[in-house]
C-alpha cells in the first residue's frame, strides 16, 4: 500500500474560533458535537473535547444515509457506552432532526428540574454545535430553524463567525466555524478528513489521495467499488492504488492526447463520486480501532 500523505490545513481563522468557542461555552446550557458518520474517529476534534468536557453533550452523526448502516448501528452504542447520548441523521433531508430536541432535554433533565424549582419554568434552552469544516453545521442550523439564513455549501470554511439562532419555542442554538486542530498526529486522521471534504482540495494533492482511497476501498468494501467501476475483485488485489486509478480512468474513457490517461480528471471524480455516496455507503473507520 502506498504512503499516506502528510496533510495539514489550519488557518489563522480557527485560532480565532477556538477563542471563540471557549469564551462562548459559559453562556450555553449543552453541546452539539456534529461528527461525520463515514469517519467518526477522525471527524472528532480532540480540542473540542478538551473545551467541552464539563459541559452535558450530545453527538449527532450527520451524513448517516451516507455510511454504512450496521457500523453506524455499532458506533450508536459505542458512544453510548461512553455516557454521551448519539443518534444518526442527515441534516440535509431532515431525516432524524425531530429525535435531536427531546435528546437535549433527556440530557439536560436535572438542570431542567433544577431550574423549575427555582420558578425558572420555561428558561430558553442555549446549544451550542460544534465540529469540523464541512460536517453540516449549518445545514442542522437551518433544517431545526426552518431557514436559510446560515450559510450552506459544501466545502469547508464557509461560516466564519458565531451566529445565534432560535429554533423554537425555548431553543436557541450557537453556531460556530468548523476548526480542525494545528497538527494531526496521525496522517490517517488528516487523510480521512481529505476524503470527506474537510480540507481544501486545493492543498492536496488529489490523484495521491485518490490512489489511496482506492486501497482502502479495494480492502474493506471491494464489492461496492467493483460494481461502481466495472473492475475485476481478483485482479484489484494484486495492485497498488494508482494502477487502480489508472484502470478507473480508462474505463471512464478518460484519455487526453495520445491515449495517455486523465488520471487527474479521474481522481476528481472518485472523490466526488465517494463524497456524494455514488460508490454506496461506507464507513471508514469502526469502533474496533478506537479501542
Amino acid at each position: 500500500m502506498s504512503e499516506a500523505q502528510s496533510i495539514q490545513w489550519f488557518p489563522g481563522h480557527m485560532t480565532k474560533t477556538r477563542r471563540q468557542i471557549e469564551k462562548s461555552l459559559k453562556m450555553v446550557d449543552a453541546v452539539a458535537e456534529l461528527i461525520d458518520a463515514r469517519i467518526p474517529i477522525s471527524s472528532r476534534n480532540p480540542i473540542l473535547g478538551e473545551l467541552i468536557q464539563k459541559k452535558p453533550r450530545v453527538i449527532l452523526m450527520n451524513k448517516s444515509d451516507m455510511a454504512d448502516p450496521s457500523a453506524t448501528k455499532k458506533w450508536i452504542h459505542f458512544f453510548e457506552e461512553q455516557n454521551i447520548p448519539a443518534i444518526a441523521l442527515d441534516c440535509k433531508s431532515g431525516k432524524s432532526l425531530n429525535e435531536f430536541i427531546p435528546l437535549v432535554k433527556k440530557v439536560l433533565a436535572p438542570q431542567i428540574s433544577a431550574w423549575q424549582k427555582k420558578g425558572m419554568v420555561g428558561r430558553t434552552i442555549r446549544i451550542m454545535v460544534v465540529g469540523v469544516p464541512n460536517v453540516g453545521k449549518s445545514s442542522l442550523i437551518n433544517r431545526l430553524s426552518k431557514s436559510s439564513k446560515s450559510n450552506v455549501e459544501d466545502r469547508p470554511g464557509v461560516t466564519r463567525s458565531n451566529q445565534w439562532f432560535t429554533i423554537g419555542k425555548g431553543f436557541d442554538l450557537l453556531d460556530t466555524p468548523g476548526v480542525l486542530w494545528p497538527k494531526f498526529e496521525d496522517k490517517i486522521v488528516g487523510e480521512h478528513l481529505a476524503f470527506t471534504g474537510a480540507v481544501k482540495d486545493d492543498i492536496l494533492d488529489t490523484e495521491q489521495l485518490a490512489s489511496r482511497l482506492l486501497e482502502l476501498l479495494v480492502r474493506i468494501y471491494p464489492q461496492k467499488l467493483c460494481s461502481r467501476y466495472k473492475l475485476n475483485e481478483t485482479d484489484l488485489q494484486k495492485l497498488e492504488g494508482w494502477k487502480i486509478l489508472q484502470s478507473v480512468g480508462k474505463k471512464r474513457g478518460m484519455l487526453i492526447s495520445g491515449g495517455e490517461i486523465d488520471t487527474e480528471r479521474a481522481s476528481i471524480m472518485i472523490l466526488d463520486e465517494f463524497r456524494s455516496a455514488k460508490i454506496g455507503r461506507i464507513t471508514l473507520e469502526l469502533p474496533e480501532e478506537n479501542k
